[in-house]
């Protein structure tokens, strides 16, 4: 069976600090955002995801937006200089972690700055979210990381939205989905639909037509199931207060070792 790990980190006792850029700020519940991170990882573990908890870091709040501190093609990591300073010392937990999985690993350094968040990956494409969190030299340091592999290279203008994947996911047949009030841009893709609601641009494939997806995008989630898709609907209210979505509360980490 193909290897599917997914890096996790459970929220820290400090989450309701966590960075707000485009919201306004509102009380966190911090014991119920406990209880829908544990949802979220067990349904990715009710769907064959082998789950790996990286080591907290309890000093920042942001922390469980784990899928920030690193961008993976094949089994090459990039950990990433966030663009948010305080997020900065996020990052060497989970270097640790993916040099125990095997990973080869790699830096991006001053002045580059970098979110995992701004990364999209479809197929051998990476689309890199330029604007907010990711600078230009940030990109050009992916770019020299990943296209000798065989990546090919695109930056995005962001700036209605913290990250990229904040406006922007891809379904399983490579067709990019967003709110299109937050999209910058949606040229740039070859096949672009459009979702009725902010929450439904986000989506983690599970595999075998299966999204994972917020459960404040009900009628997003009726257009999948007429695309044919099965939708796997969790509550992170909670972590929406926070710009969070889906797709930041993990790293998904697919045939590491082929």
């Amino acid at each position: 069976m193909p290897s599917r790990k997914a890096l996790i980190r459970r929220p820290g006792p400090r989450l309701t600090e966590g960075l707000v850029t485009h919201l306004e700020r509102v009380p966190v519940d911090t014991e119920l955002a406990l209880r829908q991170w544990e949802r979220y990882v067990g349904t990715l573990r009710e769907h064959d995801w082998e789950t790996v908890e990286v080591a907290p870091a309890d000093d920042c709040p942001d922390a469980v937006f784990v899928e920030d501190t690193v961008v993976m093609f094949r089994n090459v990591a990039l950990i990433t200089r966030p663009g948010a300073a305080s997020r900065r010392p996020e990052t060497s937990a989970v270097e640790e972690e993916l040099g125990r999985l095997g990973c080869s690993v790699n830096w991006v350094w001053e002045p580059g700055t970098l979110e995992g968040g701004d990364v999209l990956k479809i197929g051998d494409t990476i689309y890199v979210g330029q604007g907010g969190r990711t600078n230009a030299a940030g990109v050009q340091q992916l770019r020299a990381v990943f296209e000798p592999l065989g990546a090919r290279v695109v930056a995005v203008p962001v700036s209605k939205v913290l990250h990229l994947k904040s406006a922007v996911t891809a379904l399983p047949d490579s067709t990019v989905i967003g709110y299109e009030p937050l999209v910058d841009v949606h040229s740039v893709y070859p096949r672009f639909l459009p979702v009725p609601e902010e929450a439904g641009a986000h989506v983690v494939l599970l595999g075998g037509g299966r999204l994972l997806l917020a459960a404040s995008a009900p009628k997003t989630a009726e257009l999948f199931t007429d695309l044919g898709y099965e939708p796997v609907p969790v509550d992170i209210s909670e972590f929406e207060k926070l710009e969070g979505c889906v797709t930041c509360l993990s790293v998904r980490l697919r045939d590491l070792y082929t």
